[in-house]
């Protein structure tokens, strides 16, 4: 959990995916978010969570159905949503953020 601490201190925006590994559309999910990752450049960042190696942090941010998105800045959670979401979305929601 020191890492996300680490995480959160940096100056960008970041989304999380939260995700498992056996997840039948893991393959969907990363080909999503690397289209989101090259959208944002370097206005934020994009870090996919695998809860089945990180079950504290899961745990403490109470992750319970995959996947979750949450956005973070300046060290605040500022948008959370499970379930399937589309890259257009995501990317809109994130720039949404970044004028804030």
């Amino acid at each position: 959990m020191s890492k996300f601490g680490e995480l959160l201190d940096e100056k960008e925006p970041l989304l999380l995916a939260f995700y498992q590994q056996e997840d039948e559309d893991l393959s969907d999910m990363d080909r999503m978010l690397k289209d989101v990752a090259a959208a944002l450049g370097d206005k934020g960042k994009v870090i996919k969570i695998n809860v089945d190696k990180n079950q504290k942090l899961s745990e403490a941010l109470r992750v319970r159905v995959l996947p979750t998105f949450m956005i973070y800045k300046f060290s605040e959670m500022v948008w959370r949503q499970s379930g399937v979401q589309d890259a257009n979305t995501l990317i809109s929601l994130f720039q949404d953020h970044l004028e804030v």
